[in-house]
This record gives structure tokens, C-alpha cells and sequence, in this order.
């Protein structure tokens, strides 16, 4: 196989790949936070070497607040919320 065609085929494979991604996380937010979490939590544990635990912080989903939950979560009021 020729180099350029290998590099072709690799890029198309990374755009499908990343596609496939954006896809996932706008049509099913849940599942794929529960997957992120699964995944980022046994390398999460003590114990584990310090890439490991990295690794681990940089799947994990961001932290949700209590306040996001009250409202609905949309997080489009920022400060200034009216209760």
C-alpha cells in the first residue's frame, strides 16, 4: 500500500471516528455519560499510576451542580436566575 493512500485512509478513519462521536454525545447525552464514567473510574482509583489517574480525570464528564437540576439544567440564565 502506498504511504498516501495509508494517510488517506487514516485521516477518514479519525473524521469517522470523531463524527460518530459528536453524534453520540447530541442524540444520547445519558448512555454516553454513563459510559464516560464507567470507563474513567477504575483508573481513578487509588493506587494507580500517576498517567493512569490523568488519563482517568481527562474521560470523566464534568461535574453537574445541584442548581442545574432545579431549573433544568439548560444553564442559559448564568447569574442572574429568578426564582
Amino acid at each position: 500500500m502506498d504511504a498516501s493512500l495509508a494517510l488517506q485512509y487514516a485521516i477518514i478513519a479519525i473524521a469517522v471516528v470523531v463524527s460518530a462521536w459528536v453524534v453520540l454525545k447530541k442524540q444520547f447525552p445519558g448512555p454516553v455519560r454513563k459510559a464516560r464514567i464507567a470507563l474513567a473510574l477504575p483508573l481513578l482509583r487509588e493506587g494507580r499510576a500517576a498517567w493512569q489517574r490523568k488519563l482517568g480525570r481527562w474521560i470523566a464528564p464534568a461535574g453537574s451542580s445541584a442548581n442545574d437540576a432545579a431549573c433544568g439544567g439548560c444553564n442559559g440564565c448564568g447569574a442572574d436566575k429568578k426564582g
